[in-house]
């Protein structure tokens, strides 16, 4: 049955107060219930079996449960109804789920969800009354994810070789596996490693080379510095081969003391992020992944 979704279902509660506090709320755990309920409705009425995790943002670290997850990947309904769960809670990770011609789910911030549906799969849903629920029907589709300078180089052979070439020297390679504080991971790559480290990055991943990277030492660095203003990384030493500790720190640290009390004592800026960028294919070597060029 999969065909045009341009059917939106707005499916919020019928509570201001839970819209407003979300998961703290006292009827919350009934709302939840219901959505769920109503999601499984969807779900089966859209004969979806699997549905894909695209526009990943992770603000805080993943559960145990999801540490696979990845844009591109595709999850159960009963694990993509969790994430939902999550998201509406206002707990993340967050993303939109999909099955081309067939659904789209998104969060909203109070508590709703929106679905994009078949007709046929919004005609089923006409005259439905929850007792927790509210239904909103609009005729609009999906939002496109088309960024405006996407990244267009691919992590082919000729990538790696590259880096491998430059790799004698300290060279430095973040992983973006998802948009947020907790979405990479970094490397310091050397010729040993560097066959592993492309054995590790996920299918859709933004890679960021940066060889000889200009790395401050946090002593050196006095509160109120420029480079405490805008978005950085920050390293423990000494950087050695192999997957790197790391924090990010996207709209800069308002103390040093904050950086180094966690541990941390390099920093590199952001700025040194968008000069070599490649995105990672999927096994048949097609790049499917959109990030805009940092």
């Amino acid at each position: 049955m999969a065909g045009e979704v341009n059917t939106e279902v707005v499916v919020g509660p019928r509570s201001g107060l839970v819209r407003d506090e979300l998961a703290d709320a006292p009827d919350w755990s009934a709302y939840a219930a219901e959505l769920r309920s109503v999601l499984e409705t969807v779900v089966e009425k859209s004969a979806v079996d699997l549905l894909e995790v695209g526009e990943l943002l992770v603000n805080q670290p993943l559960p145990d449960r999801y540490s696979g997850l990845r844009n591109g990947v595709r999850v159960p309904p009963a694990q993509a109804l969790d994430l939902v769960r999550r998201m509406v809670a206002g707990d993340g990770p967050y993303c939109r789920l999909s099955a081309p011609g067939r659904l789209h789910i998104q969060s909203g911030w109070d508590g709703a969800v929106h679905l994009w549906v078949t007709p046929e799969t919004g005609a089923a849903l006409a005259g439905y009354l929850g007792a927790e629920v509210s239904l909103e029907f609009r005729s609009t589709v999906p939002e496109s994810v088309d960024v405006p300078d996407p990244v267009e180089a691919i992590a082919d052979e000729g990538f790696w070789d590259a880096v491998r070439k430059v790799s004698d020297g300290t060279t430095l390679l973040c992983e973006r596996w998802a948009h947020g504080a907790y979405g990479s991971r970094w490397f310091r790559v050397t010729r040993e490693n560097a066959a592993e480290v492309a054995r590790l990055v996920s299918p859709r991943s933004l890679l960021c080379v940066v060889a000889e990277p200009d790395l401050r030492a946090a002593t050196e660095v006095p509160d109120g510095a420029e480079v405490l203003d805008d978005g950085f990384t920050a390293f423990v030493s000494p950087l050695l081969p192999g997957e790197l500790a790391h924090r990010e720190y996207p709209g800069g640290a308002d103390s040093l003391s904050d950086v180094v009390g966690a541990g941390f004592d390099l920093l590199l800026t952001d700025g040194a992020m968008g000069r070599w960028c490649a995105v990672v294919p999927d096994p048949d070597g097609v790049n499917r992944a959109q990030w805009e060029s940092p």
